[in-house]
């Protein structure tokens, strides 16, 4: 039962209604005396089912359901015509197949074929209760006439009002059922006589087929059969292409659906294996098509150039390439992989020679990236094109409107300074880029030679343009943030090491691949006299969070030396600054109070790796110092401090657990080769040591952790 109501109760508990069913279909003779009204040749009703926000199809009449199956029952907020039509409380009008696709490209997709469609609110002063859409062949004028707007809007009232009074009196009104034959044969039958007109037919040298609204056989003369090669008995009751296994195709259903929805006819060969031609032509009406069967002539000499690609519903793009490239785009990460997407699989699948991504921000256009331009500058000149410029790009962009030129010609007839840029190509398409209703760029696509774009062309493109759109506006978001969080760890980690007597330095950072590249490590060097200071962290976690309290920490560890703090001091003071700030996470840290005139270093550690110490001989020694437990735990947790030798040619080799975390590998194993690597390399110029040492994490692809890596060797000139 498809209920009424609005979903607008009194305030007080009514006892429960008994509804019973209208006794008359209501919908389908409303339906009907519309499209009769009108000269519209299909239609449908839908019904807003209590309160959801949905509409549901409760009787369509002239066509088959299944060329609406993808929208029996649709959202309120769908993107669609009757849906709209609810929204706004407002006649919708569809005046063609470009209009279509330009405005509903997933319904053109679906249904690339002229017609024309209007949409209206099935509505009372206080309630909707659904929605209808007629439709005429594509020959029907582009504008809808003051006639039929107004035909259309009182048969509209019309069922509203009977809808009320129905729920008024505790009526429900049921979905009925489709109405697929709305005429009188009429013509030959009533002239001749149903028997003269079947000998007549059966005389004729070439088949006569009949087939009703769903495609069925409902009539075969012998000479169908017999150029069909199945006999009139499994013609009948079954579906053309269903019954004549050689026109098992979709692009045959896709001609008759095509005659039904257009009133146009319309013909084609096909191949009756293993070498005959057969030419069929469709004339469709309102009760179903005729279908005149021949062979077809000269067959041979035909090549896919001998027909307009404007006429014929071909499939630019299958539905295993669509999912294909949808599936891939959601992949996509930053804006250059959307571009390489776009060129190695989008462009070719359409035959577009070259592209151009094309971004909107602050009222200019900025070009993202191209390929296949042979000038790169013949793209990039028009980057930061004011948004107001009379250009394809801009207008695209600017009003969300896609542009499709077929030539140069028509491309310089209505933007004539193209005249004065020409970037070698001979046909364009500027597809709007719309994400969340708000355009973010437009994708330009160019071909080498004139190109006509069939309607089902421009659909297919429309909607490939909206899945690009979604992919764009993902990456320019991660570009953002990437380009953030590069920032911030840039401006969190210090720019340059300082010179200090006696003491060569040099650091590396690796950011972890996954998250938003940014995380906790850190490392400094404090020239506070007398004597310098190092320091090396991890705080926890590979976010924003861990980036700023890492911030924190490397300014206070500043703070607290240039105070002169004694290195137990400074980590007990960093300690308790840590659980005052009332973080959640935690940080391990090692500090070094240098003293390379005395050839040494005082040392204090929280919960960090052990440092690597290599000797002038080449010896290395892993510090297992003492230390404390991981900063921000213990409000009262002391630090005791090592003095370690740091005598000339000594490298001390300060890292981050990123370095030596690997998974499966026993964490005193990874100490050890880490050690073995730097002894062997430890003689090396200090910046080559350092890339030697990070070599396989900063070539890896994904890094787990973050890597800080911070080496001191003693100069002896201190």
């Amino acid at each position: 039962m498809v209920g009424v109501s609005d979903g607008q109760t009194s305030s007080g508990q009514a006892p429960a209604a008994v509804w019973s069913p209208v006794d008359r279909p209501l919908l389908s003779l409303a339906l009907t005396s519309m499209m009769d009204a009108v000269g519209a040749h299909s239609g449908a009703v839908y019904l807003r089912p209590g309160d959801e926000p949905v509409l549901e199809m409760a009787v369509m009449a002239g066509l088959p359901r299944s060329f609406a199956a993808p929208w029996v029952r649709v959202g309120l907020s769908a993107p669609i015509p009757v849906a709209e039509a609810v929204r706004e409380r407002r006649l919708v009008w569809v005046g063609g197949a470009e209009d279509m696709a330009r405005r509903y490209p997933r319904i053109a997709v679906v249904l690339p074929y002229p017609f024309a469609l209007a949409a209206l609110p099935v509505l009372t002063a206080t309630r909707v209760y659904g929605a209808v859409y007629v439709t005429w062949p594509g020959s029907h004028p582009p504008e809808l006439s003051d006639r039929e707007q107004q035909e259309l809007t009182s048969a509209c009232e019309r069922l509203a009002l009977r809808l009320e009074r129905a729920a008024s009196q505790n009526q429900s009104v049921r979905a009925e059922s489709d109405l697929l034959d709305l005429g009188p044969l009429g013509g030959i039958s009533e002239t001749l006589g149903p028997l003269e007109a079947a000998r007549m037919v059966a005389r004729l040298p070439y088949g006569m087929c009949s087939l009703d609204l769903t495609g069925r056989v409902a009539f075969a003369n012998t000479a169908a059969a017999e150029l069909l090669g199945v006999p009139v008995s499994g013609l009948l009751g079954s579906q053309l292409w269903a019954a004549v296994p050689w026109l098992n195709d979709p692009l045959y259903e896709e001609r008759y659906r095509a005659a039904l929805l257009s009133q146009d006819a319309t013909s084609f060969v096909a191949l009756r294996p293993p070498s005959e031609w057969l030419s069929l032509r469709l004339y469709p009406s309102t009760t179903g098509i005729s279908v005149r069967i021949s062979r077809a002539r000269a067959v041979a000499e035909m090549r896919p150039s001998d027909s307009r690609s404007g006429d014929a519903p071909t499939r630019l793009v299958s539905m295993s390439q669509a999912l294909s490239m949808a599936g891939a785009l959601t992949e996509t990460v930053s804006v250059q992989d959307v571009v390489g997407l776009v060129a190695d699989e989008i462009a070719p699948a359409v035959g577009s020679q070259a592209l151009a991504l094309l971004g909107a921000r602050a009222g200019r256009l900025h070009v993202l990236g191209h390929h296949g331009y042979p000038e790169p500058h013949l793209v990039e000149r028009f980057d930061r094109t004011p948004l107001s410029s009379p250009t394809p790009g801009a207008h695209a962009v600017s009003h969300g409107v896609p542009g499709f030129f077929e030539s140069p010609q028509h491309l310089e007839r209505l933007y004539p300074a193209r005249r004065s840029s020409p970037d070698g190509f001979a046909a364009w398409a500027f597809l709007p880029l719309i994400a969340s209703g708000r355009p973010v760029g437009a994708c330009v696509l160019a071909y080498a030679e004139p190109h006509v774009f069939s309607t089902h062309e421009r659909a297919v493109l429309t909607s490939l343009a909206g899945l690009i759109a979604q992919a764009l506006d993902r990456a320019l978001l991660y570009d953002v943030k990437h380009r953030l969080a590069h920032g911030l760890q840039a401006a969190l980690l210090p720019p340059s090491l300082p010179s200090l007597a006696g003491i060569e330095a040099t650091a590396r950072y690796l950011p972890a691949t996954r998250g938003m590249e940014i995380g906790g490590d850190f490392y400094d060097l404090v020239p506070s006299p007398p004597l310098a200071a190092a320091v090396i962290g991890d705080v926890q976690g590979h976010n924003v969070t861990a980036a700023g309290l890492m911030g924190q920490i490397r300014t206070a560890v500043r703070a607290y030396t240039t105070v002169g703090q004694e290195p137990a001091e400074v980590m007990r003071s960093t300690n308790r600054l840590l659980i005052d700030l009332g973080s959640e996470l935690f940080a391990s840290c090692l500090y070094l109070r240098l003293d390379p005139a005395r050839g040494r270093a005082v040392m204090a550690r929280a919960g960090h790796p052990p440092p690597l110490l290599r000797r002038a001989d080449g010896r290395v020694r892993v510090l297992d110092l003492a230390g404390g437990p991981l900063l921000g735990i213990d409000g009262s947790a002391t630090y005791p401090t090592t003095e370690v030798e740091l005598t000339q040619g000594c490298v001390l080799a300060l890292y981050t657990d990123g370095l030596i975390e690997t998974p499966g590998v026993d964490i005193e194993d990874a100490v050890a080769g880490l050690g073995r690597r730097l002894g062997e390399a430890g003689d090396r110029p200090l910046e080559e040591l350092a890339d030697e040492l990070v070599g396989d994490y900063a070539a890896a692809e994904e890094r787990m952790d973050d890597v800080a890596l911070l080496l001191l060797r003693a100069r002896g000139d201190g």
